[in-house]
């Protein structure tokens, strides 16, 4: 895999991948994306509304966690479909991080738009966060 995207994992229950990117951010980006294409097909979702999420994590795998798990909630909360993102860290403390983030999509529409694979939870199963060379990398398992 080339540095930025994602990829899909051999998992026996759940829905496992790695996303990749030149910085931590585009990584946590990708992994949004990955995350919403269990769910429908992105490329059909227009980003027709933007939602702020905002959030606080103590090191790097509950930053990832806690930005998937946000997105989830709205997902859940909203019945908001989501295909463009934006991750940043806002504040990078010793005991706290603080990281803001833009997901745009639409609610969601039968007619318009792909049902998938329902995504009950993240998990922190097999979740690591690791730099290679000039490549940042995020593995996650979703709980199907």
């Amino acid at each position: 895999m080339s540095c930025g995207g994602f990829k899909f994992l051999e998992h026996t229950a759940d829905v496992y991948f790695v996303s990749s990117g030149l910085t931590i951010e585009e990584a946590f980006e990708n992994a949004a994306k990955a995350m919403f294409e269990v769910i429908t097909d992105t490329s059909k979702v227009e980003p027709r509304e933007c939602v702020d999420v905002s959030d606080e994590c103590s090191d790097m795998l509950n930053c990832l966690y806690r930005w998937l798990e946000d997105l989830l909630i709205l997902h859940d909360t909203r019945n908001m479909v989501f295909s463009k993102f934006k991750f940043k860290f806002v504040e990078l403390g010793s005991d706290l991080i603080k990281f803001s983030g833009t997901a745009c999509g639409e609610v969601f529409n039968h007619e318009e738009h792909e049902p998938r694979v329902v995504v009950k939870a993240v998990t922190y199963s097999l979740m690591r966060v690791e730099n290679v060379g000039s490549c940042w990398y995020a593995y996650v398992v979703l709980d199907i």
